[in-house]
């Protein structure tokens, strides 16, 4: 499934089409690259490879979705997506694990499509609700969750995590 939107702030820089749609197979190199640039503006390195993302998104087990934000042939930007379950509510839910728009994009309101996109495709998969976290310190971030009518909640416990062999 496709959205296609005409940017209102086109410009030469900017293509005045936005093409929204899942990710494909030859997405993969774009993404990558997307993905480091996420992780470098956290400042992270990103360690996934092109087999690990093919293997996530288009294996025989796919483990997530990406919504991608195309305009003039190139990605500008993207969403991923993890599934999550509440067993004592019998409810899915759908994590908003990643979003990015490219330097240059922001702004013009493809993040608020890739959250649209995103809900939509929760929706689908029968989801009762859309989860997303963002860094305690990341207030531009906490301003568009809640302009996209998220609602902060309280985080409680710990985390724990084991490696496995």
């Amino acid at each position: 499934m496709n959205t296609v939107i005409k940017l209102e702030t086109a410009s030469a820089e900017r293509p005045p089409v936005l093409n929204i749609r899942t990710a494909r197979p030859g997405d993969l190199r774009q993404l990558l690259d997307m993905i480091a640039l996420h992780a470098e503006c956290h400042g992270d390195d990103a360690k996934v490879t092109a087999s690990d993302l093919d293997r996530d998104l288009f294996g025989t087990t796919p483990w997530v979705t990406a919504v991608v934000a195309e305009a003039g042939g190139q990605l500008v930007g993207y969403a991923i997506l993890v599934p999550l379950y509440r067993a004592l509510e019998g409810r899915r839910g759908m994590e908003l694990h990643q979003i990015f728009v490219r330097e240059g994009h922001r702004g013009s309101g493809i993040g608020r499509h890739l959250v649209s996109r995103a809900r939509e495709q929760a929706r689908i998969a029968g989801c009762s609700y859309l989860s997303v976290s963002a860094a305690t310190g990341n207030f531009g971030a906490h301003r568009f969750y809640e302009e996209m009518n998220f609602k902060a909640g309280p985080v409680t416990g710990m985390r724990y995590m084991q490696a496995l062999a």
